[in-house]
């Protein structure tokens, strides 16, 4: 009788995952029909060199952002659960409060790291003094939006529909912006302007649908200190950062991936691997929404017992493997089209690189349920520990194979640094599973 509890308890998981990501891949199928559209529309404008230094700037905000920001919405979905469960909704909302002042302070740290990089770095990034300013804007707008607590809401509560539409918000802003610019102001400053009015439109969505989901739910906003979620939840500091430094090693890895090229090869050869990097996760945008469905369900599902467990990461894994090759098949048949069609042919040369960042993406899909397995199981340190050395071996290979094959090379060094972080992983989970 137990085996069939956990059977039905993984049954139930696994039919969650895919209604889960089927609600994300329905946004995010908009968001790549318009992405499609509005990448078209930046590197036709700006040309190749102009894109490059658009593509710094956007990689320098998007390194600050991740460095400075927490994964909170974990925390909301792995403390918030026991005290929905409870009906404690008041420590509920302590729980939340607190990661927003973790998102508060990591705002305030960002614009202050912002600030220190443009006036340090500006000539690296062949930001001028004219656009020192615009750039650190944009910067501020990057961090002020930061979305994670109201995303945890949503997840808590199986909303990943209301999710999904608000993450379309990014997509619809971004065309939206980039017809305006087009019309009116078609230069890197223009653009940038949209980006941020798009994020912004995107954390109004976030939290108005976490308010409407929430009311009534979330306790009062009112009750206790936000700080006391430290003492009501035993290893909440250590999760928090370990979440933190394990996102921001994964993100940070691939984002100055693009500095690193740039300093190497100049905007053109960053704006060409970035156009690359973009489509190649694009196809494989999969990988980051399976991974949010599975670590709320295994968080879920750890409670039943370890068959329950075992055989919801089985099925994960099987599924992985499938949307992994057919993701493989999509860019080897469509991919050269694809970039022609989006960007022009002075972009043609980028298709190596697509095809060789999308095997690496395409093999941290074929992995993604091994991270949240770690989360799931309380080794935590232990996913962080794996992600650091897989982040320093891309980094160290990017340095070394650069000089000898320029933005290929780069290339090269993802692909050896996924296969290097899929085996440490795999390795990792089957322990996990048998401990």
């Amino acid at each position: 009788m137990m085996f069939k509890r956990g059977s039905g308890a993984a049954g139930d998981g696994f039919a969650r995952i895919l209604a889960n990501t089927g609600w994300l891949l329905g946004g995010k199928g908009v968001g790549a029909v318009l992405s499609l559209a509005y990448l078209a529309i930046v590197t036709r404008t700006l040309g190749v060199e102009d894109f490059g230094r658009f593509a710094l700037v956007l990689s320098a905000a998007n390194v600050i952002k991740t460095l400075v920001s927490f994964d909170s919405w974990q925390i909301v979905v792995r403390y918030g659960q026991p005290h929905l469960a409870s009906g404690n909704g008041d420590a509920l909302n302590r729980v939340l409060r607190f990661c927003i002042l973790i998102d508060l302070g990591s705002a305030l740290a960002g614009g202050l790291i912002a600030a220190a990089i443009i006036l340090l770095f500006g000539n690296l990034l062949e930001i001028g003094p004219d656009m020192g300013w615009q750039v650190w804007a944009f910067c501020m707008v990057m961090m002020i939006t930061i979305r994670s607590s109201p995303t945890g809401v949503l997840r808590l509560f199986d909303r990943f529909d209301s999710a999904a539409f608000a993450e379309t918000m990014i997509p619809v802003g971004r065309m939206i912006g980039a017809g305006v610019a087009l019309a009116m102001m078609p230069n890197i400053s223009g653009f940038l302007i949209a980006w941020a009015f798009a994020e912004l439109l995107c954390a109004l969505s976030y939290w108005q649908l976490a308010l409407k989901v929430g009311r009534g739910r979330i306790g009062s906003w009112c009750a206790g200190r936000a700080l006391d979620a430290r003492t009501e939840n035993p290893g909440i500091i250590g999760f928090l950062t370990a979440t933190n430094l394990q996102t921001s090693l994964s993100s940070i890895g691939q984002q100055v991936a693009v500095l690193i090229v740039g300093a190497f090869v100049g905007p053109t050869g960053a704006g060409l691997y970035r156009l690359a990097n973009q489509l190649a996760n694009s196809l494989t945008k999969i990988s980051s929404l399976l991974s949010r469905s599975i670590f709320v369900e295994l968080s879920r599902t750890s409670s039943h017992g370890k068959e329950a467990l075992s055989a919801l990461f089985r099925r994960t894994n099987r599924l992985a493997l499938v949307a992994g090759a057919v993701i493989i098949g999509l860019i080897v048949t469509i991919g050269h089209p694809l970039l022609g069609l989006i960007a022009g042919k002075d972009f043609l040369p980028a298709y190596p690189l697509l095809l060789m960042l999308g095997v690496a993406a395409c093999i941290d899909l074929i992995g993604v349920s091994y991270r949240p397995l770690l989360m799931a199981t309380d080794r935590a340190g232990l996913s962080l520990r794996i992600t650091f050395v897989s982040t320093l071996l891309l980094l160290a290979l990017q340095s070394a194979l650069l000089p000898l094959y320029s933005t290929k090379g780069a290339a090269m060094a993802n692909i050896a640094a996924s296969l290097a972080g899929f085996a440490m992983m795999g390795l990792a989970s089957r322990r996990a599973m048998r401990d």
